[in-house]
């Protein structure tokens, strides 16, 4: 059976959502049509029982976007889509990051999501409709899913808020946030924004929400009709004496030990100290309870002596402990306020071949940022379906396992790095200058040595004041924190600065930069219902506070940005010269500009529009290079002197000579002395280089060429003039 049904979220944004006519072989399929974009999601969820071992949810999230859809054809040597591009690595997080906590606790059932872009107008980006049609997708199978999610992206145009704003809507608003949430409650935000105020995030929060709660109605009415039954899932019982016995031997001591504020490796060590022996202690004690025989034959009996069980129980009682130390007696795990940011530390300039570097640490966190600056040769190619601009800006982030004192593969760059990186790169691109302003392509690497909470947060104060540090002219400095929160009923505390552990046992991770004058990016995730907006607005002013305490201690370390590049960094120098003199710069198969290149040592980009930009660390190789480009693009003009070398010789004629690139005019035998020249061979031979005035251009009838009459006799009577009034 077929269904469908539309909405219109106003300003002709019309969304319509279909299921039954494609991949019917899924547990449940949807597709989402705005415009003439269109995504098909899939849902298939395994049927097969988790082992009794498995403490995760394994869901997989995929986003791709097929060039087809636009009717395009993929780049490079292979014409097939390859392994994911940041672009749908970041779409695929936007959807898993809404969608995983709305999951019923103890579902843990393998389960796959695939979101492909069947269709793009190339306009209307398709990440939003992604997580709409695939939260469509489970409603409508027989996954336990209740609660219908839809994520929506809102702009902002003179003041005024809209629904899905279009690629070129964006290129107009001062905002660009995604949001997901359900009817309830926000869940999910990602985006950027030029320096807007917390009143007017909470604002377009709310925009946003009023539009989800309309998706979230029509995929209700869609699952409805569609009636599937949903499958029975009975979450595994822990049986109350393995809870009662594993709470009377640790509940005690994971206490005194929250209690006790310590560094984090020394924190960690003491707490696998009690799980170990925890679990031995369990273990014995049920064995010593029940027979062998009764363990075999009872599964409930069975998983008093299972580790991880045992573990899974001791991680709750862990959890719980930690937050109501925080509720009730506003103290945290290392002994700061709620508020309070951890101490910050700040080098400039550690890295002496490096154009800009910084080290940031912040308690237990600590980023190692560089940065460098490059040509438009340098710029990232980007070839998305909405998108096919190069980028002169952008920012890597890696995260090595020695960061937490882990041993780990190293691969190729993972999700969670893609998205802390793209975070951070939007966070800071709203203050970077223009390519009008600073023609650089500017590239940050972001290096976490120690990670303990927020490295992403790390890295945008890292990478500002490393950019600071090169002498890039950024508009202001941006500062980051990440907020958390931990909720019990009404009860609720929120947290600056969070650490790792704050996070993992905590409610949300709650990211904000921004600079004095208001945020330029954020990014939250929520792993409760219920978030409501006195919370939000709460987590907003406290993170605007700790925002400015960072910026105050940036400040410290470098008021302002340096003056100059640094000593390695390519100096650029920009001439426009007219455009058809590009070819005649470029030469045959390039040659010209080659040979220029090779002599000087500058590298050298031309712009379409006639914009030649000049790179060289040296000024003699930058002047060089310049001289020639003056030359290679100067007209003749009557009463120039150049500088130009013998092409041929005409005894009884004159000599030819190159005075400007590819321009060849003649000394007639009469003017290459003052004295009468009987043979030019005698004065003149090929390959010298001789100064020469222009005295004359004039056309030839036969071929209309200008033909240049060139002097060097009026130099010699030049000088004769210029001697005769000074000696009067």
């Amino acid at each position: 059976m077929i269904v469908n049904k539309a909405i219109d979220l106003g300003q002709g944004k019309i969304i319509s959502i279909e299921t039954g006519k494609m991949a019917k072989q899924a547990d449940g399929s949807a597709v989402v049509r705005l415009g003439d974009t269109m995504v098909l999601a899939t849902v298939v969820s395994s049927k097969k029982t988790p082992p009794p071992n498995q403490d995760f949810f394994p869901l997989q999230v995929e986003y791709r976007e097929k060039y087809s859809a636009a009717g395009k054809f993929p780049g490079g040597f292979f014409k097939r889509e390859s392994r994911p591009s940041e672009k749908e690595i970041l779409s695929a997080r936007l959807i898993d990051r809404a969608l995983r906590p709305l999951f019923p606790d103890g579902y843990l059932y393998e389960t796959q999501i695939i979101v492909t872009v069947i269709s793009s107008d190339q306009v209307n980006d398709a990440d939003v409709l992604g997580g709409l049609a695939a939260s469509a997708a489970i409603m409508v199978s027989d996954i336990p899913f209740q609660n219908a999610m839809s994520e929506v992206r809102v702009g902002r145009i003179n003041g005024l808020f809209m629904i899905n704003p279009d690629v070129n809507e964006l290129k107009e608003s001062d905002i660009d946030i995604c949001i997901g949430g359900t009817n309830d409650t926000v869940c999910m935000l990602e985006g950027e924004m030029k320096e807007i105020s917390e009143a007017e995030m909470l604002d377009a929060i709310k925009f946003g929400h009023a539009a989800i709660r309309k998706l979230c109605a029509l995929q209700n009415e869609l699952a409805a009709e569609v009636a599937k039954t949903q499958r029975a899932f009975t979450p595994l019982t822990i049986p109350e004496e393995l809870t009662d016995v594993v709470r009377n031997l640790c509940e005690a001591r994971l206490k005194e030990l929250a209690y006790t504020p310590l560094a984090k490796e020394e924190r960690a060590d003491r707490t696998a100290l009690i799980y170990r022996e925890v679990i031995t202690a369990t273990v014995e004690h049920f064995k010593t309870t029940f027979s062998s025989e009764d363990i075999a034959a009872d599964p409930l009996k069975a998983l008093c002596v299972n580790q991880h069980m045992i573990t899974e129980q001791i991680h709750s009682i862990e959890k719980k402990v930690m937050r109501h130390m925080i509720l009730d007696d506003a103290k945290r795990l290392d002994g700061r306020a709620l508020d309070q940011v951890r101490p910050i530390s700040i080098e400039l300039g550690l890295i002496p071949r490096a154009h800009g570097s910084a080290l940031f640490t912040r308690g237990e966190t600590q980023a190692l940022v560089t940065i460098t600056l490059g040509t438009q040769k340098d710029a990232q190619s980007v070839d998305t379906l909405t998108n096919s601009e190069d980028k002169t800006f952008y920012l890597h982030y890696n995260f090595p396992p020695f960061s937490v004192g882990e041993c780990g593969r190293l691969g190729s760059v993972g999700r969670r790095e893609i998205g802390h990186g793209n975070l951070a790169e939007r966070a800071i691109k709203m203050v970077a200058p223009t390519q009008e302003e600073f023609p650089y392509t500017i590239r940050i690497v972001s290096d976490i040595l120690e990670s303990n909470g927020s490295s992403s947060m790390a890295s945008v104060c890292g990478g500002t004041l490393a950019l600071m540090d090169g002498g890039v002219p950024i508009r202001k400095p941006v500062s980051g924190i990440a907020m958390g929160l931990i909720k019990e009923g009404a009860s609720y505390a929120v947290l600056s600065d969070i650490l790792g552990n704050e996070d993992h046992l905590g409610d949300m991770d709650f990211k904000v930069s921004g600079t004095t004058d208001g945020i330029t990016a954020c990014q939250m995730d929520i792993k409760i219902d219920g978030l409501d907006y006195d919370i939000l607005e709460t987590a907003l002013e406290q993170a605007r506070k700790g925002r400015l305490h960072i910026l105050n201690e940036m400040e410290k370390a470098i008021p302002a940005t340096r003056l100059e590049l640094a000593n390695f960094a390519p100096k650029l120098t920009t001439i426009k010269v007219p455009v058809d003199c590009i070819g005649m710069i470029i030469g045959k198969g390039g040659e010209t500009i080659r040979g220029i290149t090779e002599e000087t040592g500058a590298e050298i980009n031309i712009a379409d529009d006639g914009t030649v930009t000049i790179a060289c660390s040296s000024s003699e190789g930058t002047n060089a290079a310049l001289a020639t480009i003056k030359n290679l693009t100067a007209k003749p003009e009557v009463g120039n002197i150049y500088i130009g070398k013998v092409r041929d010789i005409r005894d009884e004629l004159g000599a030819f000579v190159e005075f400007l690139p590819k321009t060849d005019g003649l000394v007639h035998i009469s003017e290459i002395s003052t004295v009468r020249v009987s043979k030019v061979s005698d004065h003149l031979k090929v390959g010298d280089k001789v100064t020469v005035k222009l005295v004359d251009i004039r056309k030839d009838p036969r071929t209309g060429k200008n033909k240049f009459a060139l002097s060097i006799k009026a130099i010699e009577q030049d000088k004769a003039k210029e001697s005769a009034v000074e000696s009067n």
